[in-house]
């Protein structure tokens, strides 16, 4: 099958490998212009790291409306469109060139998590399941038919980077069980339920401080799903930290906030259902992600 893949992170890059692995023919890869990352210095993407090692020709159009990449689609005359992160919305007249039409991989079981930050929003919510959907593209923002989908748990320990690696996997396996069932035309269309449609939007800095009055588990939920950008936040003893790595503590009475102690275990604080929450790992401002053991050690908290 004559594919046009379109992605950007590494998420993406897993399923380009799957599909090279599988034999299809990639006739283009798209993907979003080099920007300055690490202290200014431009870096490629992932997906285009991988293309460019594997020969494959690589797009970064700026703009998709403006007619110049829909010319550049035509004349690569895809069969099909693989979308996988890309970060750009199509514009209908590029959906429409390929006959057998553009298919996205979706971290969530939609219609649930429509949006730009779906892994985040099933922690934040504390899901115990998720999942990847493959399916049809269409005008509006993850809303088209469902050919598959492939569901996988949550566990409580999980964070934010290792259910992402996990799910980049899930969803190159999705991918390629779909892959035949369009090339024969056997492909199914389940339209999604609009009404029970939720959304994952971009994530900000004003979901970081932790409210210490909520319960340890939704706490320990903002810890794992604001992994690695913005991270909870919280203030200690005076200074501020970012929080990584928590584990329930023990029943208590104190007021929420409350330092209880400070040591091997790490940092224990009182939250707001009667019990207390440890922090164990965390980076202080200016300094390294570290065990909150570590850190005590040359920053000691009197409690």
């Amino acid at each position: 099958m004559r594919i046009l893949f379109m992605g950007t992170p590494d998420f993406a890059a897993v399923s380009l490998e799957r599909l090279v692995e599988d034999g299809h023919e990639l006739c283009g890869v798209f993907t979003q212009p080099d920007k300055p990352r690490n202290r200014n210095k431009v870096t490629f993407s992932p997906v285009k790291e991988y293309a460019l090692s594997h020969g494959l020709t690589v797009y970064q159009p700026t703009k998709l409306r403006d007619g110049t990449a829909l010319e550049l689609v035509r004349s690569l005359a895809p069969e099909l469109i693989v979308v996988v992160a890309y970060g750009r919305i199509l514009p209908k007249d590029i959906l429409d060139v390929p006959p057998l039409g553009c298919v996205n991989v979706h971290a969530s079981l939609l219609p649930k998590y429509r949006g730009s930050a779906p892994i985040n929003w099933a922690m934040l919510n504390g899901d115990t399941e998720t999942g990847v959907s493959i399916m049809y593209m269409a005008e509006e923002l993850d809303a088209g038919d469902v050919i598959l989908t492939a569901k996988t748990p949550i566990d409580p320990e999980e964070d934010q980077p290792s259910l992402w690696d996990r799910l980049a996997k899930v969803g190159a396996e999705a991918l390629a069980e779909a892959l035949p069932l369009l090339a024969a035309g056997t492909a199914p269309r389940t339209p999604q339920d609009a009404a029970q449609a939720t959304f994952a939007p971009m994530l900000s800095r004003e979901l970081s401080p932790i409210d210490w009055t909520k319960p340890v588990a939704a706490i320990r939920n903002q810890v794992r799903g604001l992994i690695p950008w913005p991270c909870a936040t919280a203030e200690l003893a005076g200074q501020r930290f970012k929080i990584y790595k928590t584990a329930v503590g023990t029943a208590t009475d104190k007021t929420p906030g409350t330092l209880l102690s400070a040591g091997k275990k790490g940092i224990e604080v009182a939250c707001g259902d009667g019990q207390s929450l440890w922090i164990t790992e965390l980076q202080a401002e200016g300094g390294k992600r570290m065990s909150a053991a570590a850190y005590l050690l040359g920053h000691p908290m009197n409690i």
